[in-house]
């Protein structure tokens, strides 16, 4: 059965209409991903990001060394954002986030167990337990980055006061404030421009495959014969690259150059190359499918028990 509220979230995902939301729907049986894949390749909607479904609430934390060679970013998810506003909340955040710089820990169940911070007779899983019994609300560590460089920095980007978070490392064989500077600008670049991979090389087969198929569909929907079709596709998968990889994006800053001419710029400028390593950017609750409360039937349910 396709309910108004599927259709709310596919017209808010997509912004194609609500008729051919829902015929999309029912043409993909409620499934809402290939539903997205039907209206794009109509030509109805909008690439959609996967990172778009903000459904959770909690703090993006980071936290970098005073040497600026180190640095962390860390997700804690909670259930309300009245809970996500509290000071011991926060704190947990930040401690967390601090830990997370120094950790070895490769999962999120190693990083729990081990002796938090801010108190060592307990683990991270303990302060978080402790916390949840106190403000009556389930919380979790949902997952963290950290990154560590020789010659360079890391620089991190809060956003929305934790709704975003960036962490960028910069390589650079010279030591200079412009390359802060750099990271900087460049931190504000994923936050904004929401990149999903650093460059055209790191963009996997699977998701070409897939783009490809959805250009060629939209093409021969507009009546585009097969050999002009597969031309329009590669001019689209080019404009993909430029709208994802993030060194071949608009400079949010100055239209007239890409984060690649920008950094060649500052290069030129310091006497040293300089480059983007690696990035990582994490958005409150994103990919979290939320459960909506339908305060209506819940009343109905309780009078029937009743």
């Amino acid at each position: 059965m396709i309910t108004a509220q599927m259709v709310k979230e596919l017209r808010e995902r997509t912004g194609a209409g609500m008729m051919e939301c829902k015929k999309a729907l029912n043409e993909s049986n409620g499934d809402l991903e290939k539903a997205v894949e039907i209206l794009r390749e109509r030509g109805l909607a909008a690439a959609a990001k996967k990172a778009g479904r903000v459904a959770s609430e909690g703090l993006v934390e980071t936290y970098i060394s005073d040497d600026k060679k180190s640095g962390s970013i860390v997700e804690i998810n909670c259930e309300t954002d009245f809970v996500s506003a509290n000071e011991e909340f926060a704190s947990l955040s930040k401690n967390i986030a601090k830990q997370v710089a120094s950790t070895n820990a490769k999962t999120i169940d190693e990083l729990i167990e081990e002796k938090y911070i801010a108190d060592n007779n307990i683990s991270i899983k303990d302060a978080v337990t402790a916390l949840i019994a106190k403000l009556g609300e389930n919380m979790a560590v949902r997952r963290f980055n950290r990154f560590s460089i020789d010659k360079g920095v890391v620089h991190s980007y809060i956003h929305g006061g934790g709704r975003i978070g960036v962490l960028v490392e910069v390589a650079c064989e010279k030591e200079s404030d412009e390359v802060a500077t750099v990271a900087k600008d460049v931190a504000m670049q994923v936050a904004a421009a929401n990149p999903l991979f650093l460059s055209r090389d790191q963009v996997d087969n699977d998701t070409l495959a897939k783009e490809r198929e959805i250009y060629k569909v939209q093409a021969m929907n507009e009546g585009k014969p097969e050999h002009i079709a597969e031309k329009m596709v590669e001019g689209r998968i080019q404009k993909y690259y430029k709208e994802n990889c993030l060194l071949e994006q608009v400079w949010i800053r100055n239209s007239d150059l890409t984060i690649t001419k920008y950094l060649q710029e500052k290069s030129k400028e310091i006497g040293a190359p300089i480059t983007v390593t690696r990035f990582v950017r994490f958005e409150k609750g994103e990919g979290i499918e939320k459960k909506e409360e339908n305060f209506a039937e819940e009343v109905r349910k309780q009078m029937q028990q009743g």
